[in-house]
């Protein structure tokens, strides 16, 4: 089967190689020409992941329309402020019944969408749309570690298909119907992440760290059940499975982007460095967009946001952060999977 994976980072790259390993023909769009023929010509991406050498199964493109041809599922990895151009771009290109999984992670600004509802809201068709999350370094997957990783859809049969196009001997894949949720998590444990790398930065320690973690997964939590997803999902492998490794990896470009941010670096210095996009950077603001809309208090992503954007020392904002009222640990719980205070 021929399966249109467009984004040639790191993460699409990875994804690539487990659809080509998994015995589907891939046809790999990427933006920069040098990387269409670095992958054609030598069977390596020069920019990103550049020491794995990709499946034959592999043939990348400049073109949307010579990947999406004949294609019978497409797989969106591009940044998530770029997703609306490539939604409105694939009109006209795709069936409306073209099975289409958004592994991209974050909040469009302004709007505060979610990746899944800015396609649906380009193309329509819900029930054919579904989202990929999870603890997936794209530097271990690419190399098949072992992993697991969660397809959620609104559509069951377009989780299984999504699942069954995935599973692999090592890379394990779950289903979820709660879109809301996993997109949520995706996008909140990299600003969590930020705020780790931040801590390390300034000299803290894994005690730190740790507090930061278990209260980003209150802040996750609150969010993902105000917008009406499941408690549960913050638990599982877009959750807590993903925070902690976003969190603890030396393969995860947002806690060295804190850590960067930490010793006066900035986003500019950040971007001209790694040629990558840290989306817990956009996400600290366009997140800030939902958690307003539902009267959600967000304290850490605050932080985050202050230092990142508006020039707040971490010191500072840490001290802020720790010397909060104190309240008990599960304020308002409504059951064991749910977290407040």
């Amino acid at each position: 089967m021929k399966a249109a994976v467009i984004g040639a980072g790191s993460w699409g790259t990875a994804l690539a190689q487990v659809l080509a390993l998994n015995g589907h023909n891939v046809s790999l769009w990427a933006r920069d020409a040098k990387v269409v023929r670095g992958i054609n010509e030598n069977g390596y991406n020069p920019r990103y992941v550049s020491n794995a050498l990709l499946s034959d199964n592999i043939v990348a493109t400049t073109s949307y329309s010579d990947a999406l041809r004949g294609a019978k599922a497409a797989v969106i990895v591009t940044p998530s402020k770029l997703l609306r151009g490539v939604g409105q771009a694939f009109c006209g290109l795709v069936a409306d019944d073209l099975p289409i999984i958004v592994c991209s992670k974050g909040v469009e600004g302004g709007s505060g969408l979610l990746p899944v509802e800015v396609f649906e809201a380009e193309l329509g068709g819900a029930d054919r749309l579904a989202v990929l999350s999870g603890p997936n370094h794209a530097e271990e997957v690419i190399r098949a570690i072992p992993a697991g990783t969660v397809v959620a859809s609104s559509s069951a049969e377009t989780a299984a298909f999504f699942q069954d196009l995935f599973a692999s001997d090592t890379f394990r894949v779950y289903t979820s119907s709660d879109v809301t949720g996993v997109e949520l998590c995706a996008a909140f444990k990299n600003v969590i992440a930020i705020a780790v790398g931040i801590a390390y930065g300034i000299g803290f320690g894994d005690n730190t760290a740790a507090m930061l973690m278990t209260r980003g997964l209150a802040e996750m939590n609150r969010l993902v059940c105000a917008c009406g997803g499941l408690p549960l999902t913050c638990l599982g492998l877009a959750g807590a499975g993903d925070l902690i490794a976003t969190c603890t990896s030396q393969h995860s470009r947002n806690r060295r982007f804190g850590e960067m941010i930490a010793r006066g670096g900035t986003m500019a210095s950040w971007e001209a460095e790694t040629s990558m996009v840290a989306e817990g950077a956009l996400a600290c603001k366009t997140l800030d967009v939902i958690a307003r809309a539902h009267a959600v208090e967000l304290p850490i992503t605050d932080a985050v946001r202050n230092v990142v954007w508006e020039g707040g020392d971490a010191r500072t904002l840490g001290s802020a952060l720790i010397n909060r009222p104190l309240t008990t640990e599960f304020y308002g719980i409504d059951g064991p999977a749910s977290f407040e205070g």
